[in-house]
């Protein structure tokens, strides 16, 4: 146990949530359901039983029979004839001639002779039954692979599919005029890729075109919901009603611009036209220039959500006379057009023009010098039409010719909301010819295109409203205390705790530094690079299941602590899972066991610590429960990316209300400030104005007005020796800065300057693994388990089983589909698996761990030929685990039915110690 300290400690939770809805109503796969086929494997389980107990009974009074047969010949005989008997029973098989077997039982026991006769009746039942199985699955089959093709015309698949695989959506007319008896192998694969998208679009919630829609929301006291929102009902005490019409909001694919800037910039005669800037924040020393240079990487154009990535480095040019001189001319015309850099060149020094061009080129492919007009801004709510009126500003021929050339491809972004199937894949086609026109105009028509050429956020409505005591209590409740373990998971805290150590061995406790792109570049050469290696490499658990401490090079107490943390809770996990033996449905820990925790990783927690939970709300036996799905340090994570769906036309209403939100909350003395992370690269980046000041780095460009652009020459980094923070200070503004970033790329992905900034921000990803480390239970047929794991009202682990794919029913040699059926609710039985789970199946060192749960429905045998497919070998990793909330637990509604919602939500923590208390010392 760590020292104990006092903590003064505000909580509140944010009032506004975003609802994510899945498409269609959960109901809609119920057609896919075997009914009859689910009944008869049920029927004949049941059988299976009753013949195993009376099957135990006979089996010991034949064995009574046995023993009182005499030594005679013809007594032997009789005795022999028992033992086959016996051995029919116990191998649950129907004697040749059954009559005769019960006659034979009869005439030495009256009462044997009844139980034989009952076994053997049930046994026949048995057989008939199973014969029975063959005509039922064969008809649920046909029968459900023809709900399977009509489902295939619901629109919010369609459209879904039409983005998320054109592929497949190109082979749907044939898989839906297909009747065969069996399907081919190709159409196999069809189906089994329409059922994954289908049940992504009725049983899951992420938010991608209209497979997931978003509706904007707030937590209400109890009062009387919105027309549009809530109305009182079963669940979680409200039934929250969506709206029935879906509004469509699209924008281009930001790479798509990317591209065409890319094909500017190639052309010694556009680019000649472009205003230039020299890369901001560059500076001299002494022999050299120094400046930030940026990299881009081209993704993956077949990739359905793809970026480029970006890398960036502290570079240097050796100083001249000719380089001095274009410094010197920026600082007379600050924007000045690169014909400008290169008519500069040949007066000033009568070179050849050739000699010039190469030369501001050569100085363009650096990056230092930047052609910034043509780069998508974060905060852009339509970057085609920012970038075709950034090329109008131009004033040049081809400029304007280009700009009327995207006409087209904008006028399909404007029509396509509105546009039903077979128009959406038209304006598709018509999109991607007049982009491939755009790049012809550039004189490239074989540049590429990726495969996504748009992206598609879906508006389920505003105005819903919930009772915050669905989900919290005012003082936070049991998710307060859960907020208080999760730094034990945070994969970024020893990064900024390491940052901290480096710093202090570096400038000393209290020391200051001025220059951060020196410290940020050093930092990286001299230890991060290297520090990322290791840790990479480090397994959390030895051979022999036990703790490794995360790399500690510095010896940091903060980094000790989270140790001591992860000890503690797997101690404590230990101990609830030898209590109930591995038989419970759940375990809970107490507040005790999560205060234990939370002490050893007090040292260590940040003091300001706003979080995104992703929740579901459900009711369970009269008594609400709140699922934990993931979590997110950070602000203005669940909204960012939807602000261009609720800001509106020409207006900003969710994003000047949520800038007000951090306004408010952020920490005394601080401003907080959004770090973007240079060039858009993904429209997952792309989003409202949510601070009021933003942090510029060098080689980046900023739309927010001069006075609320923070450039990194104005801030410094100092250790406060008080609270053993390191702190950022803008000398300009005399405030603390506190570095926010709201993009949706994950903060690793991001570029070497801006990743580093955020290691002093809020920002962390604590995904809670509360079994790691806690010894499986003892496996049954190659499969183990794990009971829910709850703390109050909070579920922050669901039931899962632990199998592999050679434990899982196969289909044998010349077996039936419904042999195999019935196999597959024998395992889920035996198990105590329910009928609805999610599988996350997965080869190869990461496990399971890498891929995505997939919905698995033990009534249905397509769902089950579907999982079957995913287990490519004896070795495949499943794990299950329980749908939760449950099909009975919904409580989101609409006129077709019942829908899968998950509630992005916010919570805001601030921790002030006593200045006598304990810190984390380095």
């Amino acid at each position: 146990m760590g020292e104990p300290v006092s903590l003064e400690t505000s909580w509140e939770p944010g009032r506004r949530f975003v609802l994510r809805v899945a498409g269609l109503p959960v109901e809609t796969v119920h057609a896919l359901r075997g009914a009859e086929s689910r009944r008869w494997a049920d029927e004949v389980l049941a059988a299976e039983d009753r013949l195993l107990g009376r099957g135990a009974l006979l089996s010991d009074a034949l064995h009574d029979l046995v023993k009182a047969t005499g030594v005679s010949s013809e007594e032997e005989a009789l005795r022999r004839r028992l033992l086959a008997l016996r051995r029919q029973v116990f191998n649950n098989r129907l004697p040749g001639d059954p009559e005769a077997a019960a006659r034979m039982v009869g005439d030495l026991d009256r009462e044997t002779g009844r139980i034989a006769a009952d076994w053997i009746r049930d046994r026949q039942h048995l057989g008939e039954l199973r014969a029975e199985g063959t005509r039922l699955v064969a008809a649920d089959l046909d029968r459900t692979r023809a709900e399977l093709r009509r489902l295939v015309s619901e629109d919010r698949l369609r459209m879904g599919l039409l983005l998320a695989s054109p592929t497949l959506d190109g082979q749907l007319d044939a898989f839906v005029d297909d009747r065969s008896a069996r399907p081919d192998k190709r159409l196999r694969k069809v189906e089994r890729s329409v059922l994954a998208y289908l049940y992504r679009t009725a049983c899951k919630t992420s938010p991608f075109s209209t497979f997931t829609g978003v509706a904007l929301g707030r937590f209400g006291d109890g009062g009387a919901g919105s027309a549009a929102g809530s109305e009182a009902g079963a669940g979680v005490g409200r039934t929250v009603r969506i709206d029935e019409q879906w509004s469509s909001h699209v924008r281009l694919n930001v790479v798509v611009l990317g591209r065409l800037a890319e094909l500017v910039l190639a052309d010694p005669v556009r680019r000649a036209d472009l205003p230039v800037a020299l890369a901001s924040g560059w500076g001299r020393e002494q022999d050299r220039v120094r400046y930030v240079r940026r990299w881009v990487t081209a993704g993956d154009d077949e990739a359905t959500v793809a970026f480029e990535s970006v890398r960036d480095r502290l570079f240097f040019l050796r100083r001249s006379g000719v380089l001095e001189q274009l410094l010197d001319y920026f600082e007379q015309r600050p924007s000045p057009t690169y014909r400008d850099l290169v008519d500069r060149l040949e007066a000033e020094h009568g070179a050849e023009r050739e000699s010039c061009e190469r030369y501001v080129a050569a100085l363009l492919e650096v990056g230092m010098v930047q052609a910034p007009c043509l780069e998508t801004d974060v905060h852009t709510a339509d970057p085609l039409g920012s970038f075709q009126d950034a090329l109008r500003a131009l004033h040049r021929p081809w400029a304007d010719r280009l700009a009327a050339c995207l006409d087209g491809p904008a006028d399909c972004l404007a029509r396509y909301p509105a546009a039903g199937v077979a128009e959406r894949r038209t304006l598709l086609r018509d999109l991607r010819a007049g982009l491939r026109a755009a790049q012809a105009e550039l004189g490239s028509p074989e540049a590429t295109l990726p495969q996504t050429l748009l992206y598609e956020d879906v508006s389920a409505g505003t105005g819903t409203e919930v009772d915050l005591r669905a989900w919290t209590e005012p003082s936070g409740g049991a998710l307060r205390a859960v907020e208080g373990i999760l730094p034990a998971f945070d994969l970024t805290l020893p990064q900024r705790l390491t940052f901290k150590g480096f710093f202090v061995a570096r400038y000393g406790r209290g020391g200051r530094c001025d220059d951060l792109l020196t410290l940020v570049h050093n930092f990286h050469e001299d230890f991060y690079e290297q520090y990322v290696t290791f840790s990479m490499r480090r397994k959390p658990f030895d051979e022999q299941g036990e703790y490794v401490p995360e790399e500690n090079w510095l010896g940091l107490a903060g980094i000790k602590a989270i140790d001591a943390g992860r000890r503690t809770l797997i101690a404590r996990m230990r101990e609830r899972w030898a209590a109930v033996g591995g038989t419970d449905r759940e375990i809970r820990l107490t507040e005790r066991h999560l205060a234990e925790v939370a002490a050893e990783l007090a040292p260590a927690a940040p003091e300001f610590a706003p979080q995104s939970h992703h929740i579901q709300l459900t009711e369970e036996d009269g008594e609400p429960l709140v699922v934990l799905n993931s979590n997110y340090g950070g602000l203005s994570f669940p909204f960012s990316r939807f602000t261009h769906v609720y800001d509106g036309p020409g207006g900003s209403a969710l994003s000047d209300a949520l800038r007000a939100e951090t306004a408010r909350i952020q920490p005394e003395g601080a401003v907080l400030a959004e770090v973007t992370g240079g060039t858009v690269t993904s429209n997952l980046n792309l989003h409202g104005r949510l601070t009021e000041y933003e942090i510029v780095c060098p080689g980046e460009t900023s739309s927010v007005p001069e006075q609320n652009r923070i450039r990194l020459d104005d801030l410094y980094v100092e250790h406060d020796a008080d609270s053993d923070r390191l702190v950022l200070r803008s000398t300009r503004l005399g405030r603390e800065v506190v570095p926010i970033y709201v993009g949706y790329l994950v903060p690793l992905a991001l570029p070497e300057l801006p990743r580093t900034l955020l290691l002093l921000s809020p920002s962390s990803m604590a995904p809670p693994d509360l079994w790691a480390g806690v010894p499986e239970g003892e496996a049954r047929d190659g499969v183990t388990s794990r009971p829910r794991v709850r703390h109050g009202a909070v579920v922050l682990s669901r039931r899962s089983w632990t199998t592999t794919g050679d434990a899982l029913p196969a289909r044998a040699p010349g077996g039936t589909d419904a042999e195999w059926f019935l196999d597959w609710q024998r395992w889920r039985s035996t198990h105590g698996l329910p009928d609805q789970v999610f599988a996350t199946v997965a080869s190869g060192p990461r496990g399971a761990a890498g891929a995505k749960p997939q919905y698995v429905d033990f009534s249905s045998h397509l769902s089950l030929t579907a999982l079957d497919a995913l287990v490519k070998g004896p070795d495949t990793q499943v794990v299950l685990r329980e749908m939760l909330p449950a099909e009975n637990g919904l409580h989101v509604v609409s006129r077709r039915g019942t829908h899968v919602a998950e509630l992005a939500v916010e919570t805001y923590s601030s921790t002030r110690r006593a200045k006598d208390d304990p810190t984390c010392r380095t």
